[in-house]
């Protein structure tokens, strides 16, 4: 993706719409016992921009999962859409929520030692037990 590229996406419903600019950081496939609880599944696909680089419209709330990260979700539909840590100046977004979500491949797969275990990775990518490097 180029850097002056545009995604767009958003929720479920609609009511909440989001925009980011430029390339993320990397776009990362996590198995943490915390990003299943908070998503639901059993992995979060996430895009990771800093905050400065994506705007959102339509109302959110925040949950704090940890003392640093903030899961973020419609208020209407419920939809979790982003993973928040501003003291790191950084925002973690669904792949499955923009609007072209196979122009977003995953680089790896972290946490996999927190792998739900009838889940199969047979995708050839870079598996780390714990956060990627």
């Amino acid at each position: 993706m180029s850097d002056d590229a545009i995604r767009t996406g958003g929720c479920l419903c609609g009511a909440v719409r989001f925009e980011t600019r430029g390339a993320p950081t990397n776009v990362r496939i996590c198995h943490c016992r915390l990003c299943q609880k908070a998503m639901g599944s059993p992995f979060f696909a996430r895009a990771l921009f800093p905050i400065d680089h994506v705007r959102v419209s339509g109302e959110t709330a925040r949950y704090p999962s940890s003392p640093l990260l903030w899961r973020v979700f419609c208020t209407t539909c419920g939809t979790r859409l982003f993973a928040e840590r501003p003291s790191a100046g950084r925002m973690g977004i669904a792949v499955a929520a923009f609007d072209e979500p196979d122009a977003l491949a995953p680089e790896c797969h972290m946490f996999v030692d927190f792998k739900i275990a009838w889940s199969s990775l047979n995708d050839d990518l870079p598996q780390f037990s714990g956060m990627a490097p």
